[in-house]
């Protein structure tokens, strides 16, 4: 069983990053618990509901779709993030391997799961969809200016996928 959870959203105002309290886990492994900034990665997590997905933690803002799903509280994905790649199998399964990075482009596998995509793609749209409503009324401008364009575009696009389904 799959299960993504953040709580405790809170934007830092100084930074302009969107930082909650992350537990991620597959059956008895908890991948991640640990307050961490959430909105440089969401789109790159969002794109990965849909696409094969391989990260670059030193890509530049506008390659969204190669940014760990999670970094440093600080916002910052080279400092410090929880890197994944996911690949998506022919019989509704995708692959989730968490992955640690390495500056010559290349990554070594921590550990990798076999999750329902189903599963996958609903609580990744649920995490989407918090953002949506927790930024609706702050005066909030991430560092990629297209973040919530990219990740209403992308919430809707999972939300067809699960339809058609």
């Amino acid at each position: 069983m799959f299960e993504l959870a953040i709580k405790g959203w809170s934007l830092d105002k100084d930074l302009q990053i969107i930082q909650a309290d992350v537990h991620m886990s597959v059956e008895d492994s908890v991948i991640i618990e640990e307050p961490l900034c959430i909105d440089v990665g969401l789109p790159a997590l969002l794109y990965s509901a849909l696409h094969d997905t391989a990260p670059n933690r030193f890509a530049p803002a506008d390659e969204w779709e190669k940014m760990p799903f999670f970094v440093c509280g600080c916002g910052d994905p080279e400092c410090r993030g929880f890197s994944f790649v996911v690949h998506h199998e022919a019989d509704e399964h995708i692959q989730l391997s968490y992955v640690e990075e390495r500056t010559n482009g290349t990554y070594r596998e921590l550990e990798t799961h076999v999750i329902p995509s189903q599963e996958y793609r609903k609580q990744i749209a649920d995490i989407g969809e918090t953002y949506l409503r927790f930024i609706a009324d702050l005066d909030y401008r991430p560092y990629f200016g297209n973040t919530v364009k990219v990740v209403e575009e992308l919430v809707e696009q999972i939300h067809l996928t699960l339809r058609s389904e």
